[in-house]
């Protein structure tokens, strides 16, 4: 189910988890960009944080400025399950049964033991969304997931924002390479295309291959920007059709800028997806 900026979207946070091991510290933790990426993606209309809180007090007037209700969790004296974790677990699920306008879970951790929640999730046809950091996440818990976002550790730890955030990356981004992933997908999608496909369709297709997917990462600043650079490659071609709104065609096909593009190719569901790119952006050269 592709998230769009009509999701509603509940959010667990499995607080001790974000802030061990991690390169966090709980006084310096900021979760607003997270949030405001969130935000991007639909309404967050859900926010819990769990843990025993007695042991992360710094951590409390931050959550709660940004509204996120703090379920102190006592730890358990039985070996075994963290208790917050399964406090977590069984109040994810109660809320997947009793809100069905909830359509977008978001597990703000990185542990493998959310791994059978995602799938319970899934199955039920809510969107699950993991928030966690790079090198503290189990890959098992990404590929259960159907996106993955990544906390900055630095930006988080010293209480940076989002601006930061976008000058240290701009500063260290990697050369632009394509990613293999994305020739496979592009390729495979063309080749079985009707008509002019959304760039959302695309972006939707490669996360599902791959959740935590970044074209960041690969040196581009935007999805439009990779596939500008496919473009100039030769893998395919991006046409202006019905307006402003940029669709991706085979390299050798000419398409009538009036033609009636089917609903496939505006990313398979209605409302299409928060990952396309916008018009704007699509269209700054």
């Amino acid at each position: 189910m592709p998230v769009s900026s009509d999701s509603r979207i509940a959010l667990f946070i499995d607080f001790e988890n974000l802030v061990t091991n991690t390169g966090i510290s709980a006084a310096g933790f900021d979760l607003r960009p997270s949030i405001d990426l969130l935000l991007e993606r639909g309404k967050l209309i859900f926010r819990r944080a769990y843990c025993d809180w007695s042991r992360f007090k710094e951590a409390k007037s931050g959550l709660h400025e940004l509204g996120v209700e703090l379920i102190d969790v006592p730890p358990s004296t039985r070996a075994g399950k963290n208790a917050a974790d399964m406090r977590l677990v069984i109040d994810a699920l109660e809320l997947c049964y009793a809100r069905q306008h909830i359509d977008t879970f978001v597990i703000a951790s990185g542990d493998s033991d959310f791994c059978p929640l995602a799938h319970k999730l899934r199955e039920n046809d809510k969107r699950v969304i993991g928030l966690a950091v790079k090198e503290a996440t189990s890959q098992f818990f990404v590929r259960a997931c159907d996106e993955f976002l990544y906390l900055p550790t630095d930006a988080a730890a010293h209480g940076r924002g989002r601006r930061a955030q976008a000058q240290r990356e701009k500063t260290e981004r990697k050369p632009a390479a394509i990613p293999p992933l994305a020739r496979e997908v592009v390729s495979s999608l063309l080749s079985r295309a009707t008509g002019p496909l959304n760039p959302s369709l695309i972006k939707e297709t490669i996360v599902r291959k791959e959740p935590d997917f970044d074209e960041s990462a690969h040196g581009f600043s935007t999805f439009s920007r990779l596939l500008e650079a496919m473009e100039r490659e030769g893998l395919l071609k991006r046409q202006r059709i019905g307006g402003r709104q940029w669709y991706v065609v085979p390299p050798d096909v000419e398409v009538p800028p009036d033609v009636e593009v089917p609903p496939m190719a505006e990313g398979g569901a209605e409302g299409g997806d928060a990952n396309q790119p916008r018009d704007d952006e699509a269209a700054d050269e």
